[in-house]
């Protein structure tokens, strides 16, 4: 009777504990829900280990086809920062596909305005919305890898079948059948089967555990793509219909999954598991499964692909959308004519930015002003915006309109000195890039950005081969803005570049930006002064102006004045 009480107790108290469990995994649904609801907007800081986001381009490098921002472009504008900014998405599959859109600039008025479509949809259906990010939640990430990454590794494993397991199964069979004629006999061999089966099991079985994660994480996405497959959304119909129907056709796939996804072992003590061990050891029924999976999987890498890419997009127009709700914006218009207008355009990374507008005028543009007045980081702008425009069609500006562009830039370069490139070196690749993009024959012209061209030389080959290299931009298939220096550049190039400028005011010993971009070239030379306000001795400064103010009148360098030395 003891034994019996002790046994009810224990039975109810693991009753309870499983009980608890399950209210506490309720109350955390309920809790994360009523967050997504009220916190769609409040965009999350995240962190990223470096082998981490690596992956994060995986599915953009399997897709990218036609023009895309290369790297050199990528990395001036600091596009990693704001897609990390922008990223609110909870998946894999909408995480990379949100940095594949930013690297590719559409062309397509049909697919933007299909973008713009789903984006409004999530924004003003918070249910549907709200339903998505949930399963969205539940698929999660591909561990440390890419979902791509684990589908090339199944490369690896080579061509598998099951013919070694169903003959162990036949053996163990024969082995039974023998015993009734001869049982010493039949039970040596019985022994000598299990023994056997066992040892290629655990082989194998190591052999496939790597790719077990892949596999549960493609019964995630199936099953995200069913749950979400049901919503009752006529705005979404063709998003739905394509996910039941790629669903589907993987039914097989997830029947019997579960003999695979066990690591192996018993840690919870259950006698049944215990037993279920025991027969995958003797009758390989596990990997028996697990290349059928692989087999259904190798046939249909398109439906797989075709999920990933849809529940990717959804996942991040829901990810635009609440970086709409968080940030001004604007929504781009687009013209058939080569020009540019945005007004209140601003920095999406800085904060309380100056904002400023601009509209073409025919001409490509260059811009001059002193170090720190404002010209990369316009053009930093500018360029953000069109790239924004054409991926997210979500501007930082007040407005924006122009035509679809191929955008390129050479900014912020630096010396290769593992590769034993000088900058100069480095630049003209660059400049090289992008003028056999503008050469190329394709009918989108090139929106390209250059800060400081030909740095790295002499200032008399500088200024004649930035010349002649911004005049052939302008007169191709190119809308070029440029920052530079060199005054001369402005008179030698103002037939084909329309010429503006930043300035600032220095009152007593401090200097003032307003970082407005203004008509003109910049008259003001303020560099020598600001040596002064940074502590350099008066008579450096004085030689200094001296120097200057007589290549100006004569139009030569003296020398210098040695008396002192």
């Amino acid at each position: 009777m003891e034994y019996l009480i002790f046994a009810v107790v224990a039975l109810l108290i693991i009753v309870c504990l499983m009980g608890k469990g399950y209210l506490d995994y309720k109350q955390d649904q309920k809790i994360f829900i009523k967050k997504l609801y009220e916190n769609y907007g409040v965009l999350p800081e995240k962190e990223y280990k470096p082998e981490q986001y690596a992956t994060i381009s995986h599915y953009f490098e399997r897709h990218k086809d036609g023009f895309y921002v290369d790297d050199i472009t990528w990395n001036d504008l600091d596009m990693d920062e704001i897609f990390i900014k922008m990223n609110a998405a909870y998946s894999g599959a909408g995480e990379e596909y949100l940095y594949y859109l930013l690297r590719t600039p559409c062309a397509s008025e049909e697919e933007l305005a299909d973008r713009e479509r789903l984006i409004t949809f999530f924004t003003e259906h918070p249910e549907e919305r709200v339903s998505c990010q949930y399963h969205f939640h539940k698929l999660g990430r591909c561990g440390k890898f890419s979902i791509y990454d684990y589908l090339e590794y199944l490369d690896n494993l080579g061509e598998r079948n099951n013919r070694s397991h169903y003959l162990a199964i036949l053996l163990f069979l024969a082995t039974v059948l023998i015993m009734f004629f001869n049982l010493p006999i039949g039970l040596f061999a019985l022994v000598s089967v299990l023994v056997i089966n066992n040892l290629t099991y655990f082989r194998e079985r190591k052999e496939i555990e790597p790719y077990i994660t892949s596999f549960s994480y493609i019964l995630r996405l199936l099953e995200a793509a069913d749950q979400i497959g049901r919503l009752s959304a006529k705005q979404l119909k063709e998003e739905l219909t394509l996910l039941k129907t790629a669903g589907s056709s993987m039914s097989s796939f997830r029947r019997g999954a579960s003999l695979i996804m066990s690591a192996g072992g018993n840690a919870t003590g259950n006698p049944l598991d215990f037993l279920m061990d025991f027969l995958k050891m003797w009758f390989h029924f596990d990997l028996i499964k697990f290349n059928q999976m692989l087999l259904t999987v190798r046939s249909h890498i398109g439906e797989i692909d075709q999920i990933l890419t849809i529940l990717g997009k959804m996942e991040a127009m829901i990810a635009i959308g609440a970086y709409r709700k968080s940030h001004d914006y604007c929504i781009p218009e687009f013209t058939s004519q080569r020009a540019l207008k945005v007004e209140g355009a601003f920095h999406p990374l800085i904060e309380d930015p100056v904002s400023n507008d601009f509209v073409s005028e025919g001409k490509s543009i260059l811009i001059t002003g002193s170090n720190a007045s404002g010209k990369s980081t316009f053009l930093k702008t500018i360029a953000i915006c069109a790239i924004m425009a054409q991926t997210v069609h979500t501007c930082p500006a007040a407005s924006y309109s122009g035509c679809r562009f191929r955008i390129a830039s050479s900014m912020s370069l630096r010396d290769d000195v593992r590769g034993g490139s000088s900058y100069y070196m480095v630049e003209i690749r660059a400049l090289k890039r992008i003028m056999d993009l503008i050469s190329d024959g394709a009918e989108l012209p090139v929106l390209c950005f250059v800060d400081e061209i030909l740095r790295g030389t002499n200032t008399v080959e500088r200024i004649a081969a930035s010349a002649e290299i911004l005049k052939t931009m302008a007169e191709g298939n190119c809308f070029c803005f440029a920052a530079t220096h060199d005054i001369e550049l402005t008179h030698l190039l103002e037939a084909v570049y329309q010429n503006y400028h930043f300035e600032e005011q220095i009152e007593k010993d401090d200097i003032f930006f307003s970082y407005k971009i203004l008509k003109g070239r910049a008259s003001s030379r303020n560099a020598i002064k600001l040596l002064g306000i940074m502590g350099y001795e008066k008579e450096i400064i004085g030689e200094a102006e001296k120097l200057a103010e007589d290549f100006v009148k004569t139009g030569k360098w003296h020398g210098l004045d040695l008396q002192k030395a």
